[in-house]
């Protein structure tokens, strides 16, 4: 059953990278693979659990059979590896409508149109490097996922033609994956690592910046020899936006909560502790009171197309279903323990660890970065100390290898949702810059080593 469950994900995983050929969406067929290799792995249960996996558990239960005389192991997996798949799946989604619902919110009142009649640039590499480094730090102070949503928006006002958009967008994703690995807030894998008491704060940021910034250069220097000319900004095909009654200071209003809100995030969870979506939910709580308070002073017009109900009407929704999907088919995958023994095999097959996490890295843009990471923790606790170069180098290639495709992130799934980026035009045009920055960054970070 184990060979089904791996040729169902891989299978899918296929569909996915093939949409556009076999004119199926690609959210249809990351629930089915989701639901699909969960399913198989319920019906031969007592053969997959992880024996290891199921004795932690059954000690923390403190009891020897489950409940109602459900056999053990089927209790494990339901109760234990589904529901705890389960409430991370859901604060992922939940944090994901709240950004989506925030950008939508700010949108409809034209508050990004503050930002790009300033960063508008007719030269198409000014634009690029503008964008780029603006994602980078952006991603460092908030996250890689909420970076690129706010991002995709701001370019969908300043580039009109798609197929260079995309390209800046393929930038953005590469920059908010390389933005997000240098700080414990910027990107799950590293503040994962923190968390484990193996990096410090401080320590992670003086040691990766120099890696993550030439992750960056490396594309926006590699893109800036290929574009030429200047750019044509989209015209704005929305007709009732002249007749809408939103002013100045409106547009002020929501661009400045909207921002505020998001960068409010990582402080919540930093002073709380609480998940990251309840911080996201808090700050969407904000922006939808202040919604209801500043309606009173349009008109009916007005206040129908900006309020948080037609904002959520305006919400893909098969982005957000299609990301469930991922996370089911390869939680599935790290809930067998099949990515732990993976991981092992490496250790094994390799012996060394620096060359572990950069595969580690590259593995991480076919299957999740997360338990991956999660088993390098667990494999090299025992040997590795507080701010070990090998937790570095982790933090690092687990937070910008994802980039390389783009189901390989979260920022590069929530920006194939958002665009309808095909999994192979990110393979022919975005890929090759990502391995490029990825590696620059692996070996600037060994010089930096090998130098102090």
């Amino acid at each position: 059953m184990l060979t089904w469950i791996i040729v169902i994900f891989v299978v899918g995983y296929l569909a996915i990278a093939l949409e556009h050929q076999l004119h199926i969406n690609k959210a249809a067929s990351a629930i089915l693979t989701g639901v699909l290799c969960w399913t198989l792995y319920a019906l031969s249960y007592d053969s997959l659990v992880p024996q290891a996996a199921y004795d932690a558990w059954h000690a923390m239960q403190g009891a020897s059979e489950s409940e109602g005389g459900v056999d053990p192991k089927l209790h494990f997996l339901v109760d234990g590896q589904l529901s705890h798949l389960f409430s991370e799946t859901a604060g992922i989604l939940f944090f994901l409508i709240g950004a989506m619902t925030i950008v939508e919110l700010v949108d409809a009142h034209e508050g990004f149109s503050l930002i790009t009649k300033y960063v508008r640039s007719k030269s198409k590499v000014t634009l690029l490097w503008v964008v780029g480094i603006c994602t980078f730090f952006l991603s460092a102070v908030l996250d890689n996922l909420t970076t690129t949503i706010v991002m995709i928006s701001v370019l969908r006002k300043l580039v009109a033609d798609r197929e260079l958009r995309l390209l800046y967008v393929g930038v953005v994703v590469i920059a908010a994956n390389a933005g997000g690995a240098w700080t414990v807030i910027g990107d799950v894998t590293t503040t994962m690592i923190w968390m484990k008491h193996k990096i410090g704060e401080w320590e992670v940021m003086r040691e990766l910046f120099l890696a993550s910034i030439a992750c960056l250069l490396v594309p926006l220097f590699i893109l800036s020899m290929q574009l030429k000319g200047e750019l044509e900004a989209p015209q704005d095909t929305d007709a009732d936006r002249e007749e809408r009654s939103i002013e100045t200071w409106h547009k002020a209003l929501f661009l400045f909560l909207g921002v505020a809100g998001l960068l409010s995030v990582p402080i919540f969870k930093t002073y709380t502790h609480l998940p990251p979506f309840m911080g996201m939910m808090l700050s969407l709580g904000g922006l939808w009171l202040a919604s209801e308070l500043v309606s009173h002073t349009m008109d009916e017009k007005t206040k129908s197309s900006t309020g948080v109900l037609a904002a959520l009407r305006r919400i893909d929704m098969s982005s957000v279903l299609f990301f469930l999907g991922i996370l089911l088919a390869v939680g599935s995958l790290g809930s067998m323990g099949i990515l732990t023994q993976l991981a092992q095999w490496l250790q094994a097959t390799l012996k060394n660890q620096s060359l572990i996490a950069v595969i580690i890295g590259l593995v991480s843009a076919v299957v999740d970065n997360v338990p991956l990471v999660a088993a390098g923790i667990e494999m090299y606790s025992p040997t590795n100390g507080l701010n070990d170069p090998f937790w570095m180098l982790l933090a690092y290639c687990g937070g910008t290898g994802g980039s390389c495709l783009i189901i390989g992130s979260a920022a590069g799934v929530a920006a194939m949702g958002l665009e309808k980026i095909d999994f192979f035009w990110y393979l022919k045009k975005i890929t090759p810059l990502a391995f490029a920055g990825y590696f620059a960054g692996i070996l600037v970070y060994f010089l930096q080593q090998a130098i102090f």
